[in-house]
């Protein structure tokens, strides 16, 4: 179709760049080019075996009609038994909605409360999708940069210079997806305090990594630790990461009564329920053994580790130890301006990028796309094997820049 039959609203928006690169390095892999692909926010782990497991007693016994549109009574009543027990956040059945995938609730709370007009304040660096599923709201993003010198973590005092009288929403992401950067209890009461002067101003937490978590302190959420605000919430969550379920879609949530409905509506109108299969698989998953948590979050920080101590050492990167999530967000200031073997300038973290696939033949996304440059992001969400030999390639790659 024609470009000017598309929608405005399809106009405001661009492809996930983190699928894109996906993509271009899953298709340079099947052309038979050797390329390590470090862009995917993807577990490499299996799904656990007793999900699995229940996902297929599901099938068996005929769980394959349509549910209720936020979720299965027992997914739902699952929802609220996670966010008493690990979060002691307490909601009814009537403010939690299951969907296909945290992205989905987050696509319907910001679909159902923006719209021109309003604007919704988004800490840079940022996952990709916030900023263009406000934009298709038809709503306005306030970029708030947090760089390096300050753990990519926004302070009070900016979040409080952003809100206008058109401020509808603050989003936070702990720990963040790109940098791993997490905010501690005692940082969201400050952030809170900043709200509680501002009663126009929703909150959406976006606790996706959660249970992928290595500073010292507890996780925290922004209701956990405002239960004042608690109405003025969102606490967004779900099966992807902690449990390896990307594929199976399953996100959910907790905020007020009123927005539920509306995000409920909404669902009701787009893809109705999550798959009634992945809802079995996902119940069995909050209500089951933890164990294994423990062991691959001590895989994951062993990554962490290996794939800082490598990159830091580079000369013209700086590798910030992230407490949480899998990705690592290194500061690549020194090696702008920096030429190739063959005289072509660095002039951003886009050409950086293009030079690593080109040269190191290692797929990473570029700053650009998160909102703060230059850096990079590298997931480390595969194999220590794997990443020695990508960061290997990195590092003799940057070595060769003039």
């Amino acid at each position: 179709m024609d470009d000017h039959r598309l929608s405005a609203a399809i106009g405001r928006i661009e492809p996930s760049p983190t699928l894109a690169i996906t993509a271009r390095a899953a298709a340079m892999k099947a052309d038979g080019i050797d390329v390590i692909s470090l862009s995917a926010g993807e577990p490499d782990f299996d799904t656990p075996d007793f999900v699995k497991q229940a996902a297929i007693a599901a099938i068996e016994a005929g769980q394959t009609k349509y549910t209720a549109v936020g979720g299965t009574p027992a997914l739902k009543a699952a929802v609220v038994a996670k966010f008493a027990r690990e979060n002691r956040i307490d909601y009814s059945p009537p403010e939690v909605i299951v969907g296909v995938g945290g992205k989905q609730v987050l696509f319907n709370a910001i679909l159902a409360t923006v719209g021109p007009g309003d604007e919704v304040i988004v800490p840079a660096p940022y996952w990709v999708s916030y900023p263009d599923i406000v934009r298709f709201a038809g709503g306005s993003v306030v970029a708030v940069p947090a760089g390096r010198e300050q753990g990519y973590k926004v302070t009070p005092e900016q979040i409080a210079a952003a809100i206008t009288p058109a401020t509808r929403w603050v989003i936070f992401n702990s720990p963040s997806n790109p940098t791993g950067a997490a905010y501690s209890g005692e940082e969201l009461a400050a952030l809170g305090a900043v709200l509680r002067d501002h009663p126009h101003v929703m909150a959406i937490t976006d606790d996706m990594y959660e249970h992928i978590w290595y500073a010292d302190t507890p996780f925290a959420t922004l209701a956990e630790v405002c239960p004042d605000l608690k109405d003025r919430i969102l606490t967004v969550n779900g099966c992807s990461k902690a449990y390896a379920m990307t594929g199976w879609r399953i996100g959910f949530a907790g905020g007020p009564r009123w927005l539920i409905a509306a995000m409920t509506k909404l669902q009701s109108q787009s893809t109705s329920n999550a798959c009634s299969i992945a809802q079995a698989a996902a119940l069995a998953a909050l209500d089951g053994p933890k164990d294994f948590l423990a062991e691959r979050n001590a895989a994951f920080r062993a990554r962490r580790d290996l794939v800082v101590e490598r990159l830091d050492a580079i000369d013209g990167l700086a590798c910030p130890s992230p407490e949480g999530a899998f990705y690592v967000y290194p500061d690549a200031s020194g090696l702008i301006g920096r030429a190739t073997p063959e005289g072509v300038m660095l002039s951003n973290d886009a050409d950086l990028a293009e030079y690593l696939l080109a040269e190191a033949r290692v797929a990473v996304v570029p700053g650009a796309a998160f909102g703060l440059s230059p850096a990079f992001r590298v997931s480390y969400a595969t194999s220590r094997e794997i990443l020695e030999t990508a960061c290997e390639r990195i590092a003799r790659a940057c070595a060769k820049l003039g």
